[in-house]
C-alpha cells in the first residue's frame, strides 16, 4: 500500500510510523511485551545489556506513541566487517505491515556506514516463520548447526553480505 493507505511508502518507512535509535530506557517497554509477542517466555534472552551497550545500533519502532517493534543489533567489535542482528520482535498488530523489513533494512544501513560488508543471525530450528523471513531477506541458511549455543542447543545460523 501506499503512504495513503497505511502501508508502506516508497521510502521503505510505513506511513505513520516513527523508527529511531535505542535509548537504554527503552528495555522496561520491550522486556514488558516480549514473552506476549512471542506466545512464550523469551525475555531471559534480551538482557538489559544489549539496551545500556548497544543502544546506538539498536532501534525502535512506535506507532502513536506505542511500542510497534525493536530491533537489536551490533556492529562486531571482534571482527570489523562484520554485524549482528540479535533479536528482532514486532507487534502481532504490526505484523505483515514490512515493519521487520524496513527495522532490517535501516540496520543494513546503518552497518554499511560503518564500513561493515556482512550480517549475522541465529534462530532455533523450530522458528520456521524467522527462517523464511531470512531466506526472504537474501541470508544464506545454515543448519541446524549442532550444539551452536552449547549442548542440545542447535541453531540455524544466517549470512548475508551488505553490497555498497
Amino acid at each position: 500500500m501506499g503512504a495513503d493507505g497505511g502501508g508502506q511508502t516508497r521510502a521503505g518507512m510505513i506511513s505513520g510510523m516513527e523508527i529511531r535509535p535505542a535509548r537504554p530506557e527503552d528495555y522496561d517497554s520491550v522486556v514488558a511485551v516480549v514473552d506476549d509477542w512471542w506466545g512464550r517466555p523469551i525475555a531471559g534472552v534480551l538482557p538489559r545489556l544489549f539496551f545500556d551497550h548497544f543502544h546506538r545500533t539498536s532501534l525502535i519502532a512506535t506507532m502513536d506513541g506505542t511500542l510497534a517493534g525493536f530491533l537489536v543489533g551490533i556492529l562486531s567489535p571482534s571482527e570489523p566487517a562484520e554485524a549482528y542482528i540479535h533479536f528482532v520482535g514486532v507487534a502481532p498488530a504490526a505484523r505483515g505491515t514490512g515493519l521487520g523489513r524496513v527495522l532490517y533494512e535501516r540496520f543494513f544501513d546503518l552497518a554499511r556506514a560503518d564500513g561493515r560488508t556482512r550480517i549475522g543471525a541465529i534462530t532455533s530450528p523450530v522458528n520456521a516463520g524467522s527462517i523464511a523471513f531470512h531466506q526472504r531477506m537474501g541470508f544464506a541458511v545454515r543448519g541446524p548447526v549442532e550444539a551452536y549455543d552449547g549442548p542440545g542447543k542447535d541453531m540455524m545460523v544466517f549470512s548475508r553480505p551488505l553490497s555498497r
